[in-house]
């Protein structure tokens, strides 16, 4: 996924901090693109002026592998005529560059229109004028010094070799996203959005032996400034076997010894004994379940089939929603969708046709209760409001229905991670991501860790390694029979969360407090029959 990321022209640092084009101007280049759209015939139009800002900054051990500045700047111009989508985008954004990109997007329209079956149905959308967003950051990342930067990288990079490390390379990936969206409903919207992720890997080798571990790190991509690297120790949660876990603050080069540390541990872990155990899964790793077995699957145009050629379709079709009974989870499992979650990295005050962003149910007590749905889809549910969850990549690229922030409620009744082991006669607590497999419909699966620990009669008695577990999503989730309280409540975050052809990535964030789910099957990934 990292040739999507580097999107746009290398710049130069300080062309970073450049300011892009005044608001005033956008909205006159906006109006040629609506006004031309309409003379043409167009019922719709809407016009994405977007500015992409990205640093990248690549370390190994005590090297510098490389620091990547792009810029991206240009103008999608998205209309119906003939009650058929076109679409057209260009870099020139002058008033004849517009006219012209315009009148490929209603010719195209028009050419769609003679095999279109049926019109494009939108649902109404709030008139909002002229209005701004912003991500609520303290630190702008394209003001914080790359020396700092390579600092931080480099001083985890020692911490993880002081500790016995044999290999590390670390990353900060930093976003901004700069959008003007214009629409003949009526609305002027400009968002400034940030996003940042820091990330590393540690090897460890046991030469003798023949082997190595590794452990990734337990950061979370962020919607945040780079405050999020300030580590603040009123942020950071104790979890077991002195495992940190990180909330709206990531301490990297804490983060980076420990992992050292567990990296070690693994090569000499016991290796899991395969059958049935209660599973402690922290939010880490709990939000990529929660991404591939409740995100996906509840996607609407997934539903309808939109996506079978690419990655599959959804078990959770249309007749279980109509049903109104069907029980995705056990009845203290609430799942919901939310565009408006501080911190997270879906977090904008518009998607990308115009909504305003809101919250909304999924699950409810464990019956499935909605979809994910935009303008153009929630008809085929009964329902006249989008849920604003439209996006796109960039400015050249066409926006359509992505998945929101999903995330699981935490427990309604106080109950911390120590209690819910304490409750556990025989289990494993898994931290952070590792390798997963879904099937097509988002329904059998398997997923690692980045650790896993032994709980024996309410304790933890070492560390496990060679553990997957297996289900289906609606066993999965209906033996979920604990959730901590709000106090454990994180994020977990993705920037690469792919769909579509042609392909587009888009930064989704899931939370939920530590679960527990009951009677799952483990099996052992490192024998083979």
């Amino acid at each position: 996924m990292m040739p999507s990321l580097l999107i746009g022209r290398e710049i130069p640092q300080e062309a970073l901090l450049a300011p892009g084009m005044d608001n005033a101007v956008k909205k006159r280049m906006a109006d040629v693109a609506l006004n031309t759209a309409k003379s043409l015939g167009a019922t719709y139009a809407d016009a994405r002026i977007g500015r992409y800002l990205n640093q990248y900054v690549f370390t190994r051990e005590d090297k510098v592998q490389n620091v990547v500045n792009t810029e991206s700047f240009g103008i999608g111009i998205r209309v119906i005529a003939n009650g058929t989508w076109g679409f057209s985008s260009t870099n020139d954004v002058t008033e004849d560059g517009i006219k012209k990109a315009t009148e490929q997007a209603v010719a195209i329209a028009k050419a769609n229109s003679t095999i279109q079956k049926e019109p494009v149905v939108l649902a109404p959308v709030q008139s909002h004028g002229e209005v701004s967003w912003k991500t609520p950051i303290k630190k702008d990342f394209k003001e914080v010094p790359v020396s700092d930067k390579v600092d931080l990288l480099l001083s985890a990079n020692a911490a993880a070799i002081e500790n016995g490390a044999s290999f590390v390379n670390s990353a900060l990936f930093m976003v901004n996203e700069q959008k003007y969206f214009a629409s003949t409903d009526g609305s002027y919207i400009d968002q400034d959005v940030h996003r940042i992720w820091p990330t590393f890997g540690v090897t460890a080798i046991d030469r003798q032996a023949g082997k190595f571990k590794t452990r990734q790190a337990m950061s979370a991509p962020m919607g945040m400034g780079f405050e999020y690297m300030d580590g603040l120790e009123s942020e950071k949660l104790q979890g077991p076997s002195g495992i940190k876990l990180y909330r709206n603050s990531y301490d990297m080069v804490e983060d980076a010894a420990l992992a050292a540390k567990q990296a070690l541990e693994k090569l000499n872990a016991k290796s899991v004994e395969a059958g049935k155990y209660d599973l402690v899964l922290e939010p880490n790793h709990l939000g990529l379940t929660i991404h591939e077995s409740v995100g996906h699957p509840l996607e609407l145009d997934r539903v309808l089939g939109y996506e079978a050629n690419y990655a599959g379709t959804s078990f959770a079709t249309l007749d279980k929603w109509k049903s109104g009974d069907f029980q995705y989870g056990s009845n203290i499992v609430n799942l919901v969708a939310d565009k408006t979650q501080p911190g997270s990295l879906g977090a904008v005050g518009y998607d990308d046709e115009g909504v305003k962003t809101k919250k909304w149910d999924l699950v409810r007590n464990g019956i499935l209760t909605n979809y994910q749905a935009i303008r153009d889809q929630v008809h085929m549910i009964d329902q006249n409001e989008s849920h604003g969850c439209c996006y796109a990549q960039s400015w050249d690229d066409v926006q359509f229905q992505r998945m929101p922030n999903v995330s699981l409620e935490p427990g309604s009744e106080p109950y911390s991670i120590d209690q819910m082991i304490a409750d556990v006669e025989k289990g494993i607590y898994i931290a952070g991501r590792g390798s997963y497999s879904i099937d097509q419909q988002r329904y059998n699966f398997q997923f690692g860790g980045t650790v896993f620990y032994e709980i024996r009669d309410g304790k933890i008695v070492g560390m496990l390694d060679d553990v997957a577990y297996q289900s289906n999503t609606q066993e999965f989730w209906n033996s979920c029979v604990k959730i901590c309280d709000e106090n454990d409540y994180r994020l977990f975050g993705s920037f690469f969360d792919g769909k579509g052809q042609p392909s587009q990535i888009s930064a989704v964030s899931h939370g939920s407090s530590t679960a527990r789910f009951n009677d799952v099957n483990v099996i052992n990934t490192g024998r083979t029959i």
